[in-house]
């Protein structure tokens, strides 16, 4: 461990010494902060934690084969065949060290980093396909799939952003695989110094979709929420100065050399949190507007179908307007396209009207507006919203889009356990505003009371009729079974919060859970088929 690394690492001290006096040095092959998954030859990273401490397992890591570890704590022993290093806070520890044993694999790629309160892995996924349609070779991180090889791999996790390891093993395995782009979800844990999973990552540009009301759990206030997300922008500078440097560097000893990236931030002009992104970073700063804001790419007109979004586009620098037209059911998406447009132009030097014809081209992300549809007379759609924003940024569109038809619109959702308790009443609000139904069930107690959590929701809507328009049933598959008992023709049931996630998590036990195979699952029980 050079000294350099040391100090990023804010090492206190260094234990472990071989018999004849030398510091104890070891072959490390991989890194595990999780005690069960240490192998021989791991450094062993002790975490605090919400329900164990890390330190207290550092003896089975040792059976298990480590040979070094990383802690915070003073240990009321040492094992003299193990190189112990004692660190400020091994949490913050584990981003350095990742980066210096994966060979900083972020500086020889150009990363991209999106973060907000909605639409982070939506827009991942579509600058990750734009510049695939481009010809690029990129990987992506998001909190649905990732890719750093060969195929797009389902993420198992509820995890946004991964700890540090697993973010620079990922982006380590895109530039041996002849990766140029990295795309990665950042969410405002991942950004935030007390975690520092994101903190030696070398970004080149940042993307802010929006910041709402959420996680003030975990970061106490809502400008402390924001200003952790801000902290991509203030990665911009330092990012592009190192990169630099690598290429220099690479250029003179004959290595490879990192073709120099734009660096540069993207940004929802309708947020009210636009300028103070734009302060965070001397970066140039390019902006997007679905509202008819005036910015650089600004959406003009729009009109949405179950199928996806056909709008016009004014183009700031000059003076086009461009029609588009995407596969993803939600006008709200727009924004995420032109987020996605401005980031590729920026990267690749190429007009948005050249770029504009590949927008068809787009997938739709898994449990993101997912349409359910077995031949059944009612919508049924699959999202990921379960914050107060995302319920306005949602419903709305779909239900001046049903009025239009005579159908009602029937939502159904939870609250994490757990988690930020203030969004919860909102929630009810929101729902009760704009759907005629509203039918509350489990997302992810946790360690809370599910009736408890979902009755905390309903207080937000005290006017409705429960057993007629709201319902609150705890397991979730009976309350699909119940939606789609009320659904008729005509109408659409919104289920919302689960989106890709693969299980439900209770205080004793986690569930698997698939939300559209279960939506399928209760259509055919009510005798629906795929059509053929």
């Amino acid at each position: 461990m050079d000294a350099e690394l040391l100090r990023r690492a804010s090492v206190i001290e260094r234990r472990g010494f071989r018999s004849g006096g030398d510091p104890l040095d070891p072959e490390i092959t991989t890194l595990a902060y999780d005690s069960r998954k240490v192998q021989s030859g791991s450094l062993y990273f002790a975490l605090p934690g919400l329900h164990a401490d890390g330190h207290a397992f550092i003896d089975q890591a040792i059976a298990r084969g480590a040979l070094a570890v990383v802690h915070s704590d003073p240990l009321p022993a040492y094992d003299p065949r193990i190189a112990y290093i004692q660190v400020a806070d091994s949490r913050f520890a584990m981003s350095p060290i990742s980066d210096a044993f994966c060979g900083s694999p972020s500086r020889d790629l150009a990363v991209i980093g999106v973060t907000g309160t909605e639409g982070k892995s939506t827009t991942v996924f579509l600058v990750y396909q734009l510049l695939s349609l481009a010809g690029k070779k990129a990987g992506f991180v998001s909190t649905v799939q990732y890719r750093s090889g060969d195929e797009e791999i389902w993420n198992p996790e509820h995890q946004t952003t991964p700890e540090a390891p697993t973010i620079h093993a990922l982006l380590a395995a895109m530039r041996d695989h002849g990766m140029e782009y990295a795309v990665i979800e950042s969410s405002s844990h991942g950004l935030s110094p007390r975690t520092n999973r994101l903190g030696d990552v070398a970004f080149d540009v940042g993307i802010m979709t929006n910041v709402a009301h959420e996680h003030l759990e975990f970061h106490g206030t809502w400008e402390r929420y924001r200003e952790d997300k801000a902290n991509l922008f203030r990665a911009l500078d330092r990012g592009s100065h190192e990169k630099a440097l690598r290429s220099v560097q690479a250029s003179v000893e004959g290595g490879r050399a990192t073709a120099r990236i734009p660096s540069f931030g993207v940004m929802n002009a309708d947020d009210a949190s636009a300028a103070y992104f734009a302060q965070a970073t001397a970066r140039r700063t390019y902006t997007f507007s679905t509202a008819g804001a005036d910015a650089d790419l600004s959406v003009k007109s729009v009109s949405a179908d179950a199928a996806g979004n056909t709008y016009e586009v004014l183009v700031r620098a000059t003076g086009e307007r461009i029609q588009l037209r995407d596969q993803l059911p939600g006008a709200f998406n727009a924004g995420n396209v032109l987020a996605a447009l401005l980031t590729v132009s920026g990267l690749l030097g190429m007009g948005i009207a050249e770029l504009a014809p590949l927008v068809a081209g787009l997938r739709p992300v898994r449990g993101r507006m997912s349409v359910v549809d077995l031949g059944q007379p009612f919508e049924v759609i699959v999202d990921y919203a379960h914050t107060p924003s995302s319920f306005e940024a949602v419903l709305p569109s779909i239900k001046k889009r049903l009025e239009a038809r005579g159908g009602r619109l029937l939502s159904l959702f939870g609250s994490g356990g757990e988690r930020d308790r203030e969004k919860r009443p909102r929630q009810g609000r929101i729902a009760a505003d704009w759907t005629d139904i509203v039918i509350l069930a489990d997302e992810d107690p946790r360690g809370e009371d599910p009736m408890e959590l979902l009755e905390e929701i309903a207080s937000g809507c005290p006017e409705r009729t429960r057993g007629e328009n709201l319902f609150l049933i705890p397991d979730r598959p009976s309350a699909i079974r119940k939606a789609f008992a009320l659904a008729r023709e005509g109408d659409a049931v919104l289920l919302l919060g689960k989106g890709h996630e693969n299980s439900i998590i209770y205080s004793d036990r986690t569930d698997p859970y698939d939300e559209i195979a279960e939506a399928e699952k209760a259509l055919k029980e009510l005798g629906w088929r795929e059509r053929t």
